[in-house]
């Protein structure tokens, strides 16, 4: 056996290459909006995560590119070194501020910033509870963690509080969920999740990467949303997607955060977040505080979308935001209707097993607050044709 013989066996890729229905890695020629450039053609993108729409706003890319001109376009260290900058701190502030926390940490990804908190806070003898549906990134870090991992069923709180009362009460543990889920488009019952880390002694961390700029009072997220910042231990996010950058952070008590600082290990031994991107976030800030009317935007875009899909008779789960997944339970349909919606002009995401079970397949659209409803009607007019044609409806 050779280390590489799993990699020349690996053909399935190559196989939907050859028939031209491979659906990744293709390369936009254009700005990440509404409408992008593939293959020179112009597609209708409803596979974006930007949320707001801000990637193309012209005070977010002058933002970046101010920053660039004044501190060079990288910090050639980490943090903990030579790699932090004045306004890195600055965005930490209006972060923890933004949360309502009393100290952030930026890490150079959102990735970065889950396995930076789990694994550096969960030690051997402690737990870590998983949503099932929660991010691979969430997943990733507790496997660098030392700590015990348990699973409980998708928003499930029976199977959260089994889980949580076969642990001893006096036993350290961390419960970790998404605000809102990125294939599901739900949000979690975070509300009873409080009350159960409260009965079980517990402590509950909120990955907020595709809550920030949809929910709560100007994109403040999940906790916001529920009113429960204060007893929501750790909040974290990515910059990815409404704040129209690249990077995350982690907010929560002072002590948290000076402990994460010393034993993030992906904050330690990475380098820092761009000055770009670092300005971009801090433009984006400023746009999500003074213009909430693109989050009504948003949610008017979502709630047409979603509309026109049911009455069509998509079948859409438990989805309540603006990810919004058409479950067709079949990969080969799956493959194909991504193929055929982009032939018409419209770019959706794939998801089949096993990233998800073979049962949930799914396209998953996502909305943005910059699409107009002319372009949702002709989404929706494409979405009923390739339904019909492939017996999805």
């Amino acid at each position: 056996m050779d280390l590489f013989d799993k990699c020349k066996n690996f053909t399935a890729a190559r196989e939907l290459e050859k028939v031209g229905l491979y659906p990744y890695f293709q390369p936009i020629s254009s700005e990440q909006d509404t409408e992008v450039i593939i293959n020179n053609k112009k597609v209708l993108m409803l596979g974006s995560n930007s949320y707001l729409g801000l990637t193309v706003h012209k005070k977010v890319k002058e933002a970046a590119i101010k920053a660039t001109e004044k501190y060079g376009t990288g910090c050639a260290g980490s943090r903990f070194l030579n790699g932090t900058l004045d306004i890195h701190e600055e965005l930490e502030e209006r972060l923890a501020a933004f949360v309502n926390k009393e100290k952030a940490l930026l890490f150079s990804t959102g990735f970065q910033a889950n396995l930076g908190a789990i694994a550096g806070l969960i030690n051997k003898g402690e737990y870590v509870i998983l949503d099932k549906s929660d991010h691979a990134s969430i997943v990733d870090g507790t496997r660098l963690s030392y700590g015990e991992v348990k699973r409980f069923l998708h928003n499930d709180m029976s199977s959260l509080e089994r889980v949580l009362s076969s642990i001893d009460i006096d036993t350290p543990k961390l419960i970790v969920i998404d605000g809102i889920y990125s294939m599901d488009g739900d949000i979690a019952d975070l509300p009873k999740i409080i009350e159960l880390k409260e009965k079980y002694n517990a402590r509950v961390m909120v990955d907020d990467a595709h809550s920030f700029g949809v929910l709560g009072e100007n994109g403040r997220g999940t906790a916001n949303y529920y009113s429960l910042e204060k007893k929501t231990d750790i909040i974290m996010g990515t910059f990815s997607k409404s704040f129209a950058s690249l990077g995350g952070f982690i907010a929560s008590d002072s002590s948290v955060i000076d402990y994460l600082r010393h034993f993030a290990r992906s904050l330690i031994f990475s380098a820092s977040i761009t000055p770009a991107s670092t300005a971009a976030v801090l433009a984006s800030l400023d746009i999500m505080e003074n213009e909430p009317e693109l989050i009504d935007k948003l949610w008017a875009n979502t709630n047409k979308m979603r509309n026109g899909l049911k009455e069509m008779g998509y079948d859409t789960g438990t989805s309540c935001t603006p990810i919004i997944p058409l479950i067709i339970g079949d990969n080969d349909k799956v493959i194909l209707m991504r193929k055929m919606l982009f032939d018409r002009g419209l770019f959706v995401n794939p998801v089949v097993s096993p990233a998800v079970p073979p049962n949930q397949t799914l396209v998953r659209l996502s909305l943005m607050a910059t699409h107009t409803f002319k372009q949702i009607d002709f989404a929706l007019e494409q979405l009923y044709e390739v339904g019909k044609t492939l017996n999805v409806l």
